[in-house]
């Protein structure tokens, strides 16, 4: 039963503080916090600019952020829950099922639905799909045909899993990824969430520059992957807004939400991660009955459903390099102060 914790001013300022902190150590241009709790209106933290080239222009609740793996449990996730509960997938048969025929061998589609939601199909870790250039074999196939590189059961955080999912929910639907994850936010009033590429504006936060003196990415998948897929793709290519994705938040933790179940049952430990981490479908399970997921843009997503709490963070960090190292504080104050109750 939840119990309401609300965050205090103190973890506010700290919060703050951190951001702050984070854009005066070069770690992110800019960023924002959404934080709440259940029935309260979100309370929104921002720092710094949206990137140099757009001058002073400031972040705030609705700068539309590259969500990067956030994805995961922002589209696929969601989206296989409801699979699940229709029967249009189900959690312990082979992917392959739910994929165009595939003849012959196929050790990858023997994985679960289950073991691709929990990163232990023992899948290639390694995600190339630049590799597969120049093939006639469509997408799946590939995917599916490639060996194994572990027995099933440990954990192995792989995106191709999630691609794959992406793949089967679209065709278990007969209806492309990013119009069902529009059908999904527009029911939640998320209006400011899609699938990319979107226009290149004040409004959206630009990412990396990969080779001096070439244009930023901007507007498009970061993910090398998912922009090979067009930007639709089940592990990346979701772009958000602070706005939207406390509201998302705070929906899971609604006890009254039909996914609200769905959440208290991804958050069962299944695959050990490291000391104190767990995964369960598609969420890290972290002590203090807390789920959260990374993306590598910059971005995070906690949830408390015991305590109604919830908070994001949403930067463009990697607009600067490798995201996670140089956010790493700002992510550990974050877990810490969602699991104080």
């Amino acid at each position: 039963m939840t119990q309401l914790a609300p965050f205090t001013s103190a973890d506010t300022t700290r919060l703050a503080e951190a951001l702050d902190q984070a854009v005066a150590d070069g770690a992110t241009p800019g960023g924002v916090i959404a934080l709440g709790t259940l029935g309260e209106p979100p309370r929104f933290l921002k720092a710094g600019h949206v990137a140099e080239e757009l001058g002073d222009t400031t972040p705030g609740p609705d700068t539309v952020y590259d969500i990067a793996s956030l994805t995961k449990v922002v589209a696929t996730w969601p989206l296989t829950c409801q699979a699940l509960d229709s029967g249009a997938l189900v959690r312990t048969a082979p992917v392959r099922d739910f994929l165009p025929t595939i003849d012959g061998p196929a050790p990858s589609g023997e994985a679960t639905i289950e073991q691709l939601l929990t990163h232990t199909a023992g899948l290639k870790a390694s995600t190339r799909l630049d590799h597969y250039r120049g093939t006639d074999q469509p997408l799946h196939e590939l995917l599916c045909r490639e060996p194994l590189e572990a027995e099933p059961g440990a954990h192995r955080y792989i995106n191709r899993g999630y691609i794959l999912l992406g793949l089967a929910i679209a065709h278990a639907h007969q209806r492309p990824l990013d119009e069902l994850g529009r059908a999904l936010w527009d029911d939640l009033g998320m209006t400011g969430t899609t699938y990319g590429p979107v226009a290149r504006t004040p409004q959206v936060a630009p990412t990396e520059q990969r080779i001096p003196g070439a244009p930023r990415i901007w507007g498009q998948a970061h993910d090398d992957n998912a922009a090979l897929l067009g930007g639709v793709a089940g592990h990346a290519g979701v772009f958000s807004t602070a706005r939207d994705l406390a509201r998302y938040a705070e929906y899971l933790i609604d006890p009254a939400s039909r996914l609200h179940g769905w959440l208290r049952a991804s958050m069962i430990p299944v695959a050990p991660i490291e000391t104190g981490l767990d995964r369960g479908l598609s969420w890290i399970c972290a002590p203090g009955n807390v789920a959260y997921h990374h993306g590598f843009t910059g971005t995070s997503l906690y949830l408390n459903p015991d305590a109604g709490r919830y908070l994001t963070v949403l930067t463009n960090a990697v607009y600067h390099g490798e995201a996670r190292k140089k956010i790493a504080p700002l992510r550990a104050l974050a877990l810490k102060t969602i699991t104080a109750t």
